[in-house]
Order: C-alpha cells, then sequence, then structure tokens
C-alpha cells in the first residue's frame, strides 16, 4: 500500500469515528470481518446460500447463486477459509457516501489470503501462478494452497437504520468468476 493511500485511509476512519460511529475501530471491525469471511466462505463451500440472507446483501446472493452452482467441486472446496488458516488480512478501499435520499453508507473493502487443501491444479487458467506451500517431509507432506478473496462490508449510519455490516462484494479470482 501506498503511503498516499495508507494516510488516505486512517483519514476515513477518523471520519467515521467523529460523523458516524465513536466507537469505531478498525482493529475490532477487521476481527469481525475476518470471522464474518470464514463462517460466508465456508457456507459458500458447502452450497448453503440460504443462511446467507442476512450477512449478504441480495443483489451479491443473487449472482452467487448463479456461478456456485456451475462451480467444479474442487473450486467449491477452496472457496472454504478455516479462521485459523487466514494468514494476512489488510483493508483495500474506504468509501463514505449518500445516496439520492440523504441515507449515509461506508464502505470497507477486505482482502484475505488463506491456506486450503482443496485439490486445485498447480496452474489455474488465465495462466495465473496459484501459491502453493508444502508441509512436513516428503512422507506426510501437505500440499496447502495460498489463495486470496475480496469482501467488500457495508453499513448503512443513517438514523434509525440497523447497526449491521453486510457484504456487498465477495471476489475469488480464479474460483468464483
Amino acid at each position: 500500500t501506498s503511503p498516499f493511500a495508507w494516510l488516505r485511509t486512517r483519514f476515513y476512519y477518523l471520519l467515521i469515528r467523529l460523523y458516524f460511529d465513536q466507537e469505531f475501530s478498525i482493529e475490532e471491525f477487521t476481527r469481525g470481518a475476518k470471522q464474518a469471511f470464514s463462517v460466508v466462505s465456508k457456507l459458500l463451500s458447502q452450497c448453503k446460500l440460504d443462511l446467507l440472507d442476512q450477512l449478504v446483501s441480495a443483489e451479491v446472493l443473487q449472482v452467487l447463486k448463479e456461478k456456485i452452482a456451475l462451480l467444479p467441486d474442487n473450486h467449491r472446496d477452496a472457496l472454504a477459509a478455516d479462521i485459523d488458516a487466514i494468514m494476512y488480512t489488510t483493508e483495500g478501499d474506504v468509501r463514505i457516501y449518500y445516496d439520492d435520499d440523504g441515507m449515509k453508507f461506508v464502505s470497507i473493502l477486505m482482502r484475505f489470503w488463506y491456506l486450503n487443501g482443496a485439490n486445485l491444479p498447480d496452474e489455474v487458467p488465465g495462466e495465473t501462478k496459484v501459491f502453493q506451500i508444502v508441509f512436513g517431509d516428503e512422507s506426510t507432506k501437505e500440499k496447502r494452497h495460498l489463495l486470496t478473496a475480496n469482501y467488500e462490508f457495508q453499513r448503512e449510519f443513517t438514523e434509525g437504520a440497523k447497526p449491521d455490516w453486510t457484504i456487498t462484494r465477495i471476489e475469488h479470482p480464479r474460483l468464483l468468476e
């Protein structure tokens, strides 16, 4: 991340605390986002989309229903991220905006890198290398892939709105396209 982008996101966090939620903490948000990512990714891999109603926006859920049905089993298995297998998390873009009706929103894009033992080919279509990590010695080696995912979380801050974050974008590059 560039110093300008880092400074910009910190400024947005300050604005969130000043104008929307005095208790907002990016550390606490990141912990909750990791937990949500783990739960949602596991439900996606198990095709339990009906359990995502309150967590994922209706528009994203509709797209997911179409995409998940077409995925091969190994790609579906690779969507699941155990919370202990999340190696790195970082926030991406942060946006504060108002719609035409005066409703206030905050969106935070989170990027996750996680290990998964799904049986994926060494080369994923599109000529992009999937990173692999081998654990153990030659006789007991276990191959894991280091995969990425982007989840965008949105919350409405209009007075009277429920204080819930909703996932408005789910991307698992080269798996869920």
